[in-house]
């Protein structure tokens, strides 16, 4: 192999400028030209290549020193998109004919489930040799620990969560804070357990908006009435079928005959979660998974992903023993189960946080 092409899809997390830079770093100590590709499938599509690594060059390029100086940043400095012509296989074939044109016979995609789901589609079709490297901050991608830009967002919750919790307290209040989370509630989950919230809410618990709304309203009447607490703090994430706002309304007017004077406040974190510099962990994970993903394509493995500390048996192992790889048809079945609850993984998050539920009101 004598070329290869990074891209970063879907949503963006911190850590993924770091993947780019071990995995350009790891292609180019083999000697191994390599691009970016910008904006996604849609920049592959539309033969938008910019130069990486040692051998770039000109304005558009990224060298070495840039790279370096990009790893500690977050987002993506390719660009990234969620492309709908790449869903269709004249999408797929017009991607791997630009490669084909370039003469670049492998491509690392760093991205989440979508992204995946194209990369082996991509792989499967056309034959072109791809790798994939799990970004999402929603943590919810099979056969992997945790991925790219987790630990940041985590970090950026507690630190928003502690702020709240300080006014909370002044005022004597409660607080609902939304996080992300659409499909899977891991953000919510195990930020509950980090700033000593209340309670949380996730989809993944399949409540009734009516049973959701008398639990909540009973964690906070209990809290002020019976514990004397001055602060309550309620996660939640964004998946839950009750608006965050219209949870507030309703929980309040719940609690108002025993605690007229209580103010409850929502705050949506939305995308706040998905910003910042990475953190020590992502950097860290970010870049033993794009230099295992770099070396297996260099070395002719393709339709795979790296996992972390993989929760699942089986797999390829490699030189990193907490890195392992696995068939990107296997990792998208272990994350469809992981989203509608049948994985062992997400029966094990939920039944934990069922356990703690008490313990949390503490």
């Amino acid at each position: 192999m004598t070329s290869v092409a990074l891209l970063t899809s879907g949503g963006d997390g911190p850590g993924m400028n770091a993947a780019l830079r071990a995995a350009a770093q790891t292609a180019g100590a083999r000697g191994v030209a390599v691009v970016g590709v910008r904006d996604g499938y849609d920049g592959l599509m539309d033969g938008r290549f910019v130069p990486l690594g040692r051998s770039a060059t000109g304005t558009d390029g990224f060298d070495s020193n840039a790279l370096d100086f990009v790893a500690r940043q977050g987002g993506t400095v390719l660009g990234t998109a969620r492309s709908e012509r790449f869903r269709s296989p004249e999408g797929r074939a017009r991607a791997a004919e630009q490669l084909k044109q370039r003469a670049i016979t492998g491509l690392l995609v760093v991205g989440g489930n979508g992204s995946l789901t194209g990369a082996h589609l991509l792989a499967r079709e056309t034959g072109v040799a791809v790798m994939g490297v799990p970004s999402s901050i929603d943590n919810d991608i099979g056969c992997t620990a945790t991925c790219i830009g987790v630990d940041t967002a985590l970090n950026t919750i507690v630190e928003a969560c502690d702020r709240i919790s300080d006014t909370a307290r002044s005022h004597r209040r409660a607080f609902v804070v939304e996080v992300m989370g659409r499909q899977s509630g891991y953000l919510a989950m195990a930020g509950a357990v980090a700033v000593q919230a209340d309670a949380v809410v996730f989809r993944e618990q399949q409540r009734a908006p009516e049973t959701l709304v008398a639990a909540v309203a009973d964690v906070v009447r209990k809290a002020f009435t019976e514990r004397g607490k001055r602060r309550v703090l309620i996660l939640k994430a964004e998946g839950v079928e009750v608006p965050t706002m219209r949870l507030v309304q309703l929980v309040e007017e719940a609690v108002k005959p025993v605690l007229p004077d209580l103010e409850i406040r929502g705050v949506i974190l939305g995308h706040l979660v998905r910003g910042g510099n990475p953190s020590f962990l992502d950097r860290m994970v970010a870049a033993r998974l794009a230099f295992a993903a770099t070396t297996a394509l260099l070395e002719g493995a393709s339709d795979e992903m790296v996992g972390w500390q993989s929760p699942v048996t089986g797999g390829i192992t490699t030189s990193d023993a907490s890195v392992r790889r696995f068939p990107l048809e296997m990792v998208l079945a272990e994350t469809a189960r992981l989203l509608d609850g049948t994985s062992p993984v997400t029966q094990r998050r939920v039944g934990l946080m069922s356990k703690v539920e008490g313990v949390l009101q503490l």
